[in-house]
């Protein structure tokens, strides 16, 4: 799997899960010089808390478009220490 945005691949993994019909890519399988960590945190009634990042590609910034988290719950430990994306990235 791949997500793209902007012309570029931010992530690729043979490794994702699905969940809730996101796919969760291995945190190492991103491409960190995209990447920067935001203030935004949302809340999962069984997730648990997400943190977010935005990605800068060729000058151009996509806010809060991929999200992890950092400590999830128990029900969703198969999703620890992986990123899943929307708001115009591409997974294909």
């Amino acid at each position: 799997m791949k997500a793209v945005w902007n012309d570029a691949v931010i992530a690729e993994s043979d490794d994702t899960v699905v969940v809730e019909g996101n796919h969760y890519f291995p945190s190492n399988s991103i491409k960190n010089e995209y990447f920067h960590k935001t203030e935004t945190s949302t809340s999962c009634p069984w997730k648990g808390v997400a943190s977010y990042y935005s990605v800068t590609v060729n000058g151009k910034t996509n806010t809060d478009c991929a999200w992890y988290y950092p400590v999830p719950s128990k029900e969703a430990e198969k999703i620890k220490d992986r990123v899943a994306f929307w708001n115009g990235v591409q997974v294909i």
